[in-house]
């Protein structure tokens, strides 16, 4: 990914709020059928050396788990709110007129290896992850569980799907925020944002604003 300096995320903080906050990646593998793109709700994980792991599962329907080898090599990517940016926002476009269109983004990249499993228990703790942390934030404590259905039911469910873990091995993250434009400029194109693009324009003042 082209990252210019002055747009390259570093914080670990940001980059697990994008993950967090957007957790449906695009996980880009390479099988028999040549590039092959999915869409898949995941987590990531950090173990107490450092290591970070993303998981989650796929319907079992689904033959990237049999097109793809085991601890093949995969990209995830993230990408978080975005919006194009006008130049008549710009209170400098009254001075001189010079300035241009562009586009505001976030987008983490991870690069890692890939493996598929079915062990029962693993499915259901990856499921479980994923319903915890986002009933919590639709339905607070009204929040659905998996002992809500019935036990049958849901053993139906999850042998219906395969887990995966992408061990990730490298991480580039991107946060093209305006940082080129004068602290004015800045300001104006985060107010502007703020009403349609809350989550951008929030991110814009962690980054350039801080």
């Amino acid at each position: 990914m082209y990252i210019p300096i002055h747009f390259n995320e570093e914080r670990d903080s940001e980059i697990e709020k994008i993950v967090a906050s957007f957790p449906l990646a695009t996980v880009v593998t390479h099988g028999a059928k040549g590039l092959i793109a999915n869409h898949i709700p995941l987590l990531m994980e950090t173990d107490a050396d450092g290591k970070t792991t993303l998981i989650g599962h796929i319907a079992k329907a689904n033959d990237m788990h049999e097109i793809v080898p085991q601890s093949s090599d995969v990209m995830a990517i993230f990408r978080a709110e975005d919006a194009y940016i006008s130049p008549n926002w710009y209170p400098s476009k009254a001075e001189h007129h010079k300035v241009v269109p562009t586009w505001n983004y976030q987008i983490v990249h991870f690069h890692g290896t890939i493996t598929f499993t079915d062990d029962v228990k693993f499915l259901r703790a990856v499921v479980g992850k994923l319903t915890n942390l986002f009933e919590q934030r639709v339905n607070g404590k009204k929040a659905w569980k998996m002992s809500d259905a019935p036990r049958e039911y849901m053993d139906e469910q999850i042998a219906s799907i395969v887990g995966l873990k992408i061990s990730v091995s490298r991480c580039e993250a991107k946060s093209k925020m305006s940082q080129n434009r004068p602290a004015a400029d800045i300001e104006s194109v985060r107010q502007t944002l703020a009403a349609d693009k809350p989550a951008l324009s929030d991110a814009m003042a962690r980054r350039v604003l801080k």
